[in-house]
């Protein structure tokens, strides 16, 4: 139920289950001539859960009639104005982490899919939606070194079953400050207003561009510790300032914090290193050789989110299931269509129009494509859950029954029932089913029924993307012969870097990295010289020389041919090795 930052909350939705393959997956996506599901109106409904779980005044305009306005005196006990955001999930504790964690992600919707949201016209209701968010975070932060970052006690809270709008629950305020640090909190709330900064830029009349940024800039803390939000603000930082101190903080501190280290498959408000190699590879792919003095780190950034792609796609002995997951694939799969390229895993290489009908296949299942034949996101189709694990919505709205539903009274009467919900929770996606796709309409059941806002809030972007497109007829992307790579700066060679495997021996993590080189150059390489620095273990596929660091072909290869490629496999713990061309020569 969410009740305390220690305890993974039902975030991460279930999407398909673990035995299913991708070959069935893509085979059965392909079959299907356009889908029969409204992402325009999954979108809408996603943007109406938001409303419901706005915390504070609410505006006259509002599109949830049976909400009221909540909390009008959170943080007044001390002495702070903390009235506004959103209630994390079923509860009325508002969290700063997933919260923050929530407005990033529907922020980066807008920065990726901005032309798609206003020919839908949706951009307007999600920028409200960014803007509740931000407006508290500000807010929130009312000195230089201290943010409120927690209203509600999990524990009190979740002993009464009543409305937000009855609320008799403590509303302690709990803040961070250098005698209570949270670097984890801060930087997400860092990232989320630099993310709302960029999104609000070209819409800025009011300041919000500059007010977001500027706080932004005042909460991205100096600490070390929690270090995939660290790296996580500093990336955002940079993507709505292009200030290089950020690239070159991420760059500087991708081994020790992690960034470059970590083979990930989880992608969660509590765990952004995902998230993070995906928005650097962003950087690769729209600068290129102009990134020179970072393209070495934002490449091994690069090999992660691949990784972690892979893993999605199950292309890796890898899994991946989770809402956050169908938005990273939908971004990659348009980051490699504009750059004209494919995503390479260990088990074959999976073009951009196959990772977006993935991700179509995951929101399909949402939507009801399914064994059960339900749709996991309420008030969409005909047959969704009914039972949500939600105060508001379980209980009658206060405008149609005044009197004061109590704590206790709650519970008897509202959370044991087995009437379903008297207020349909619009857009709200619930906890999902099991791995067996077994899912139990149940108030009770908090892991199955329970929707968040850090589960929405990847989705929001996916919706928007898939509207403008909904038939599955994604153009095929055929790469031109000997293309050259974006990003390898004149090279002869386009090198891939993937991480296969992991685990852990003595104490270390260890890494089986596999690197193709392929020829770009458009004529056949006859002789090739390679650095290889950084290198520790074993390698294999390259031969080599007398001088240090220095490899050649293999003793069986000769000559690489144009558009052929050389496989190089080696395993260490720590850091990737650099890899450089040194001399070549060509037929």
């Amino acid at each position: 139920m969410a009740a305390t930052m220690n305890k993974t909350p039902a975030t991460t939705f279930l999407l398909i289950p673990a035995a299913a393959s991708l070959v069935l997956l893509l085979a059965a996506a392909a079959s299907v001539e356009a889908s029969a599901f409204d992402y325009a109106g999954a979108f809408d409904k996603c943007l109406l859960f938001f409303e419901a779980q706005r915390s504070g005044k609410l505006p006259a305009d509002r599109l949830v009639r049976w909400r009221g306005d909540s909390a009008l005196t959170d943080g007044f006990s001390q002495g702070v104005d903390l009235v506004g955001g959103y209630y994390d999930s079923g509860d009325h504790v508002k969290f700063g982490l997933p919260m923050a964690y929530a407005v990033t992600m529907l922020s980066w919707g807008v920065v990726e899919f901005e032309k798609e949201m206003v020919d839908g016209n949706k951009l307007h209701r999600v920028l409200d939606a960014i803007r509740w968010g931000t407006n508290y975070f500000v807010k929130a932060h009312t000195q230089h070194n201290a943010l409120w970052v927690q209203v509600g006690d999990g524990d009190s809270d979740h002993l009464c079953w009543e409305r937000a709008e009855d609320m008799s629950t403590p509303r302690t305020a709990f803040k961070i400050d250098i005698n209570n640090p949270g670097s984890e909190v801060a930087g997400e709330t860092a990232a989320a207003l630099a993310a709302a900064a960029k999104a609000f830029k070209p819409y800025d009349r009011m300041g919000k561009y500059d007010d977001s940024l500027q706080s932004a800039k005042k909460f991205y803390p100096s600490a070390s510790g929690y270090q995939d939000e660290l790296l996580w603000a500093a990336a955002w930082l940079y993507e709505a300032t292009g200030d290089e101190q950020y690239l070159r903080y991420v760059s500087q501190n991708a081994e020790a914090f992690g960034g470059t280290g970590w083979a990930v498959t989880e992608f969660s408000w509590d765990n952004k290193y995902a998230g993070l190699q995906v928005l650097l590879s962003k950087v690769l792919f729209e600068q290129g050789g102009s990134a020179a003095g970072y393209a070495d780190t934002l490449k091994q950034y690069q090999a992660k989110a691949e990784f972690f792609l892979c893993a999605c796609l199950q292309k890796n002995n890898g899994h991946n299931y989770v809402s956050s997951s169908a938005f990273l694939l939908t971004v990659y799969a348009d980051y490699l269509a504009e750059s004209r390229g494919t995503l390479r895993c260990p088990d074959g290489e999976v073009k951009p129009a196959e990772i977006l009908r993935f991700a179509r296949s995951q929101v399909d299942y949402v939507l009801g494509k399914n064994p059960k034949g339900m749709s996991y996101m309420v008030g969409y189709g005909s047959y969704y859950p009914t039972h949500v694990h939600h105060r508001g919505a379980s209980i009658p709205s206060i405008y149609a029954m005044n009197a004061t539903v109590g704590c206790m009274e709650g519970f008897d009467k509202y959370y044991n029932s087995k009437n379903a919900d008297p207020n349909v929770l619009h857009g709200a996606l619930v906890g999902g089913p099991d791995a067996n796709d077994a899912y139990d309409d149940d108030r009770c059941n908090y892991q199955h029924a329970e929707p968040t806002l850090a589960g929405n809030a990847p989705m929001s972007g996916v919706f928007a993307r898939l509207a403008a497109s909904p038939a599955d007829n994604t153009p095929e992307y055929t790469p031109a012969p000997n293309a050259p790579s974006p990003s390898n700066g004149g090279s002869p060679l386009e090198f891939v870097h993937t991480v296969t495997n992991t685990w852990k021996a003595n104490g270390v993590d260890y890494y089986r990295h596999v690197v193709t080189a392929k020829n770009t150059c458009g004529h056949a390489i006859t002789y090739l010289k390679l650095q290889i620095k950084e290198l520790s273990g074993e390698i294999y596929g390259v031969s080599r020389t007398n001088a240090k660091d220095m490899y050649e072909f293999p003793s069986w290869m000769t000559r690489l041919d144009a558009g052929a490629q050389l496989t190089i496999v080696y395993i260490q713990g720590g850091p990737a090795a650099k890899i450089a061309v040194v001399e070549y020569k060509t037929a």
